[in-house]
Order: structure tokens, then sequence, then C-alpha cells
């Protein structure tokens, strides 16, 4: 507030001391108001009294002159303000920079970094999984970036969107970010009781049966490439030979695995004290979900589309890999191998082509490749386009060739025969 009334008189001083010929002109009308107290004792004397108001008249034209040299001045100092100030208006505005890396985004498509497909999953990362099945089940349009796994967030984390020239990161940032931007809550139609159920819910899935799910793959890192079929050499666009791609996955994803399973506070426990906090989560699991299709009625919530992202990461391991926690959810839990399937029926029904043809953007539709008919059909088209005068032209001339030939021909039959 000081800094403020301090400016103020500042900008307003040349404003008050600005129009100096104002006491010039004052100063000329001076003498024309005095002169009649002066001239009064000289009446009868008609030579001074007009020499006075020659003097008066003068300083008037005095006056005016400086008024008008004064208003000269200003409109000369305002055009040369104005034709400082065009170069300025005239400049183009520098382009707007965008600190993202799809730099030729289109308005309003999202851009999804995450991790790359396998033959038996669309994603290994169950958080990937889940922005995808939300973009998918909310219906908005979003287009996987394929940077094989090579970029991160700013948190250092995947999966990521760019939207409009601005990232948003972490799964649930993300959703939260998109429901409010676009009025796609899952969760608008459930009670305040069914809200905080599924707020604790999501946690237990998020901060506990994910890293149950991730002991064992760090703890089994050949398993995993096994189980899920993982290319890597396709995963990370690199031409090393697949043997050592997978030996230094498995040094450095089960070394940072142990790390921070430790970290978390997981992987302090044994094996068996882990696979039955497994079980005990399912079970919870299965008994919310009862008979229900859903696990708050027949509308799937952002509580299902977790789950379904969770789940699908055991559901779906390969059946030649052993893994009892799997075993256990097959068996004991088939309410929630339904709820996977139907969540599969509805937001991926291009699964089976996404995981055949290791596709990121399955969902968008591919132009039409052209067939060899097609070609021909396009080159008869161009070849009657040429029809016409330039046509009918390139006839005529084929035509005085063949003739001029055929006279050339008979010519040398006729020398011929002469001879």
């Amino acid at each position: 507030m000081a800094t403020e009334v301090a400016q103020i008189p500042a900008e307003e001083t040349p404003a008050v001391a600005a129009p100096t010929e104002k006491p010039a002109s004052e100063q000329a009308e001076k003498p024309a108001a005095s002169e009649p107290a002066a001239a009064a004792p000289a009446v009868a004397a008609p030579a001074e009294n007009e020499n006075a108001q020659g003097n008066k008249e003068d300083g008037k034209a005095a006056s005016k002159e400086n008024a008008d040299g004064a208003a000269d001045g200003e409109a000369k100092k305002d055009g040369e303000a104005a034709a400082a100030a065009a170069p300025a208006k005239s400049e183009a505005p520098p382009a707007q920079k965008f600190n993202v890396h799809k730099t030729n985004f289109e308005k309003d498509i999202i851009y999804l970094y995450q991790f790359s497909r396998t033959p038996l999953l669309p994603s290994l990362s169950p958080y990937c999984l889940k922005v995808e099945t939300w973009l998918r089940l909310v219906g908005l349009k979003y287009e996987n970036v394929d940077h094989k796994m090579r970029f991160r967030s700013k948190k250092g984390q995947l999966p990521f969107i760019e939207l409009n020239g601005e990232e948003i990161a972490d799964s649930a940032i993300i959703i939260k970010e998109l429901s409010s931007k676009y009025e796609k809550n899952l969760d608008s139609g459930l009670t305040a009781e069914q809200r905080n159920v599924s707020y604790a819910t999501i946690a237990m899935l998020e901060n506990h049966l994910i890293w149950i799910i991730f002991y064992w793959r760090a703890k089994y890192p050949d398993s995993v490439l096994k189980g899920y079929k993982v290319n890597l050499q396709h995963a990370l666009g690199l031409r090393l030979p697949n043997s050592i791609l997978n030996f230094f996955f498995k040094i450095t994803f089960g070394r940072k695995g142990t790390k921070k399973l430790k970290a978390h506070g997981i992987g302090v426990h044994s094996a068996e004290e882990i696979e039955e906090f497994g079980k005990d989560d399912l079970k919870v699991l299965s008994e919310m979900l009862d008979c229900k299709p859903f696990f708050f009625g027949d509308e799937p919530t952002t509580l299902d589309v977790v789950a379904f992202a969770v789940l699908s990461q055991l559901h779906y391991l390969s059946k030649d890999i052993a893994y009892p926690l799997r075993d256990y959810m097959t068996e004991k839990c088939p309410n929630l191998i339904g709820h996977v399937s139907r969540m599969k029926d509805k937001c991926f029904p291009d699964w089976d082509e996404i995981c055949t043809k290791l596709d990121l953007n399955a969902h968008i539709p591919k132009p039409e490749p052209e067939t060899k008919e097609g070609k021909e059909g396009g080159e008869q088209e161009k070849s009657n386009e040429q029809e016409g005068p330039e046509g009918d032209k390139i006839e005529k001339e084929l035509e005085k060739d063949k003739s001029n030939e055929k006279e050339s021909t008979e010519e040398n039959k006729e020398k011929e025969e002469t001879k």
C-alpha cells in the first residue's frame, strides 16, 4: 500500500508542471487588464487611448499565438507518441510455448502416456489401466502416445496425460481433474455413505492389495516376463536381444522393487503373511460385491474401475505360472471373476485386438488400406481425366505420325520397284 501511495505523486507531477506556456499568456494579459487604471487621468488623450487599445489587441494576439503554439506542441507530442506506439502494436505476439512432449496436439484431445501393451493385458500397470478404463467408460476422446516407456511426468510417474498443452500426473488427480472439467463424475448417483465406502475401499486396493501383487512381481521377475509374455524388445523399442534385456530386467526390477516394498512397509513381512493379507482383501471385495453386477448396483462407478484395474493383474496372468493368490480368487471369489469379465466387455470390446496386435490405439478408426482394384480404378480415372482437348490433341498427333510412317514406307517401296 505504501508503494502505491508513493507512485501516485510521481505519476501526477509531470501533468501539473507540463503547461509552461500558460504563465506567459497570463503575463501578456495582465498589462491589458491594468491599463484602464493607468489611463484614467488621461481620458482626454485619444492618442494614448488608441495606443492602449492597440497594446491590448497586441497582447490578445500574443496570447493567442502562445496558445496556438502550445496546442501545436501538444499535438506534435501526441503524434510522436502515437508513431512510437504504432510499431509495438504491429508486431505479432510471440508464439505460446508449451512445456509438453506432444507439441503438435489437437485441442481437447487427451494424450495418455502409459506402459506398452502385452499379449495378455493392455497394461502391466494397474494405475495406467485404471485411467484408460475410466476414459473409455465416460467416453472422452483420448490417444495413447507410443513413447516406448521413455517419458515420465514431472513427478517421475506413469501414467500422465497432456491436455491442451498442460500436463496432469497421477491417476487419481487425472480422473479428478477430467471429471470436473468435462462433468463426468461416475459417483454422482451415490449417497454420502456410499462415497465414503468407495473412498476407503479404493484406498485398500491401491495402498495395500496392489503392493501385495508388486511383492510377488519383485520376488519373481522371471515369472512376470513369462506370465504376461512380455517382449521387452518391443515394449522398450530397443534392438538389443531379449536375452540381454531380460537379464538386466530381472536384476534391476528385483532390486528396486525390494527397496520400494521395504520403504512401503509390506516388504518386512514374510511371504506367507503377505499372502494372507491378499486373501483377506479379496474376501472383503467379494463380500462387498455379493451378487450385484457392480459394487453399487447396475452401473459401474469409480470403485469398479479401480477394482477392475487391480484384479485384472491377477486374473489375466498365464495359468502356466503358479500364483497362490490368483488361484484363491479363482476358486473362492468367482463373483470377482465375473466382475472383471463384465468390466472388460463394457470398456474393452477390442481387448483381443489390443493384445494380439499390441495396438495402443485400437479404439481409433484406421483408414482402410487401398486394394489392388482400387489402385487400378484410380489409374483408369487418371487416364479418363486426360481425355478432352488434350487427349484429342495427343490422339491426332499419334494418327499423324502413323500416316507419315505409312507414306514413307510406300515411297520406299516405289523406289525399290523403279530400281
